[in-house]
């Protein structure tokens, strides 16, 4: 009996000690984050907190071309120009050069010609660009110089090679101040044989000389062991010519206003010859060392982690040249608190770190409970977030506002469209009947509804290629397509009136006018049937496609969906091998020229292998693009766009879909975020109250133990009798 005894008390007693472990829970109920995802460390430090979705996969400039990836590159790397973040319409300004180019033009034989010059007499433009002085590259291993200033890791020694594993792990580190050679080397990347920049085509017919380095370094590069450096500064580019080491300038065939747009682009940020030299040494691609995975710039921040499996990490550049927040915008930006933090110097924060979430419900429970400062709205969170009102203005639902939650919303600067095929024997071709049935299938599918449905209506019905911010875009009766749509008066709207999608009933008079009468060939009586192909999707595209295929049968048309992989995809479109199929585009930079591009004769897929998928060829419209994409904004350019536009309106090559809308959110702590769909340099702008943070993160994650209380307690009652009958039986 002993031993029972012995072991029946102290359990008795243990039951006794959980008491004091209760009373300790109850507090720390009262205070403080149990589920905080981030260490205690970083509790009030001036850090932006957000995630991606995506894994980027390129950070070296020359390559990377994708959003996930602008996200970083454009807080690191500078081009010589970036936009104005306030001001509407997008405008250029420096950002490591002293001033916006003013391209100088030569005829022929290179004598100069007036700013005003004719294109056709324009034989190159000339672009000369300057540097401030004193702008100094982010602290990295490639410029640390030994005792007698010479590289300290080239060639690099194979005991340090075998202890570092990361940037971080160099003991030394070095800087230098930026200079035009690094601008020119970057040029020069562009027509690199194993980097595949996908602009080079583009620039290689654009900058005198780059198609003719290309070809030079392709057969350089066949004589090289595999991952072997080319040392670009050993060939000549005549189309790029240093003046100094702070002046370079660019030579491009013909007038094309819009190179000055590319020149805020990361392709033409600098690249250090020796970060290329450094990054190229053997072995360290196996450790993933190379400028595709940890970036060298001069911006506000440089990447300090990188597991693009879990976490990204932005670090405050010490080196940054320093800059200052504008004082300019639009009217509204003042009312706005825009303009609060006029000429104070950027950046604002220290650190940013990038968590990646792969599903939308962690992502959006977290931006409840203050762990991220921003999110965006996710078709299944739409509801809780946001409210339609009848005209389709979107305002926050008032559990957003009660927690202080700012919406900010905006049309993007892209274009969403079904396109034909105009070599098509069916739907193509310019001939009346052609042009009626596509107009037909253009009304019959309902693009608000699709809005609304599919989209929680985050998106405005397309009239033409070209979306809202970008000169030639119009609102209102003088923007409609008058092909698919009516303009309706009305004094109590906005604008007086509103567009109104023409009938089912016109879009059958058109369809049998075009021979097709109830959807069946008026002479043969088969079924109009027709063909979209489309790439596999995922949850939701069935829903989608059954709908389309019913917005088809209202006029009695058959449509088959085609669905493949990407890559059949692509194939298919390059060859000319489809009927319909659907794409969008979004802004490479703010100009008509970028969009109207895609329906440009000499564009043509099939033909030239260009990005006009639809193989649209109308000589008329070819050579109206060939005056208006070299001109200036002026109404002569607005006369020549409306134009155009009547002209794709009649030819209906697109079915115009949508411009898709913007939502995102962001809590009260964190200020100066404004939308800008062409400029992604924007993290230096924008500031955290790291103080508001902390307390409203505490403030929403008390832990709520009562649960946890009445289950002991529960287990007390069950327990406790059983240990007392334990006892007197031990006795």
């Amino acid at each position: 009996m002993r031993t029972f005894r012995s072991f029946a008390r102290p359990a008795f007693a243990g039951f006794r000690a959980v008491w004091p472990l209760l009373a300790g829970l109850a507090l720390a109920s009262c205070s403080g984050e149990w589920n905080s995802p981030y260490p205690a460390s970083q509790s009030g430090r001036n850090i932006l907190y957000t995630a991606f979705t995506d894994r980027p996969k390129h950070l070296d400039p020359v390559q990377s071309y994708t959003e996930d990836e602008i996200t970083f590159t454009a807080q690191i790397y500078e081009p010589p120009l970036q936009y104005h973040y306030l001001k509407r319409p997008y405008t250029l300004i420096p950002a490591t050069v002293e001033a916006v180019p003013e391209p100088r033009y030569l005829d022929a034989k290179g004598r100069s010609l007036p700013a005003d010059a004719p294109a056709d007499q324009v034989a190159q433009s000339v672009y000369e660009l300057r540097l401030k002085p004193g702008i100094r590259y982010q602290p990295h291993p490639a410029f640390a110089v030994d005792e007698a200033g010479q590289p300290r890791y080239v060639p690099l020694d194979p005991a340090t090679q075998g202890q570092v594993h990361s940037i971080a792990d160099f003991p030394h580190t070095g800087t230098r101040e930026l200079r035009a050679d690094d601008y020119i080397y970057e040029i020069k990347r562009l027509a690199h044989p194993h980097l595949h920049s996908p602009i080079f085509g583009m620039m290689g017919e654009l900058i005198v000389g780059l198609k003719e380095l290309g070809v030079q370094l392709q057969q350089e590069a066949k004589g090289l062991p595999e991952g072997a450096w080319l040392d670009l500064d050993r060939y000549a580019l005549p189309g790029v010519e240093k003046v100094d080491d702070r002046t370079w300038r660019i030579h491009i065939r013909g007038k094309y206003p819009q190179f000055a747009y590319w020149l805020a682009m990361p392709f033409f940020a600098p690249i250090p010859r020796e970060v290329d030299r450094f990054y190229s040494q053997p072995g360290m691609a196996a450790k993933n060392l190379v400028l595709d995975w940890w970036p060298v710039g001069t911006g506000p921040f440089m990447l300090s982690e990188n597991d693009p499996n879990r976490r990204m990490v932005l670090t405050r550049n010490p080196n940054f040249r320093g800059e200052t927040y504008p004082c300019e915008g639009e009217p509204e930006d003042r009312t706005a608190g825009l303009l609060a933090d006029c000429g104070k110097s950027l950046p604002f924060l220290d650190q940013a770190v990038f968590t990646r979430e792969k599903e939308s419900i962690p992502y959006w429970n977290k931006f409840l409970q203050g762990y991220y400062d921003a999110s965006g709205i996710a078709s299944d969170n739409f509801d809780q977030a946001v409210r339609l009102g009848g005209s389709g203005e979107a305002t926050l639902t008032d559990d957003m506002r009660a927690q202080g939650i700012r919406l900010l919303s905006s049309v993007r600067a892209s274009t969403f469209y079904m396109g034909f095929n105009l070599q098509d024997a069916l739907v193509g071709g310019l001939t009346p009947e052609g042009r009626k049935l596509r107009q037909a299938v253009s009304i019959a599918i309902d693009q608000e509804e699709f809005i609304s449905i599919f989209m929680n209506g985050r998106g405005v019905p397309a009239m033409g290629p070209l979306p809202p911010g970008i000169f030639g875009y119009e609102d209102g009766q003088a923007g409609i397509n008058p092909r698919v749509y009516d303009w309706v008066a009305n004094p109590a709207l906005p604008g007086g009136g509103e567009a109104r999608r023409k009938s089912v009933a016109e879009a059958k008079r058109l369809l049998a006018e075009a021979g097709w009468p109830n959807g069946r060939n008026a002479k043969t009586g088969e079924p109009l049937v027709l063909n979209l192909d489309t790439t596999s999707g995922g949850m939701g595209d069935k829903a989608r496609l059954d709908w389309l295929t019913r917005q088809f049968a209202k006029i009695d048309v058959q449509l088959v969906i085609r669905s493949t992989d990407f890559n059949r995809f692509q194939d298919k479109v390059r060859r000319g091998a489809v009927q319909l199929y659907f794409l969008g585009w979004n802004a490479d930079y703010p100009d008509p020229e970028n969009f109207f591009f895609l329906l440009h004769g000499k564009e043509a897929k099939a033909l030239t292998q260009g990005e006009n998928a639809s193989n649209y060829i109308n000589p008329e419209f070819d050579r109206l693009f060939e005056r208006m994409k070299n001109m200036e904004n002026t109404p002569e350019r607005l006369a020549i766009i409306r134009r155009m536009n009547a002209i794709l309106h009649d030819d209906a090559p697109w079915i115009y879909a949508f411009y898709p809308k913007s939502y995102t959110l962001s809590h009260a702590w964190l200020t100066n975020r404004k939308p800008i769909e062409v400029g992604n340099n924007t993290l230096k702008y924008q500031r955290v109250d790291a103080a508001v943070r902390e307390r409203k993160r505490a403030e929403w994650n008390r832990p709520v133990l009562w649960p946890v209380l009445v289950a002991i307690l529960a287990l007390g009652v069950l327990v406790v009798p059983a240990l007392r009958q334990a006892r007197r039986r031990a006795d």
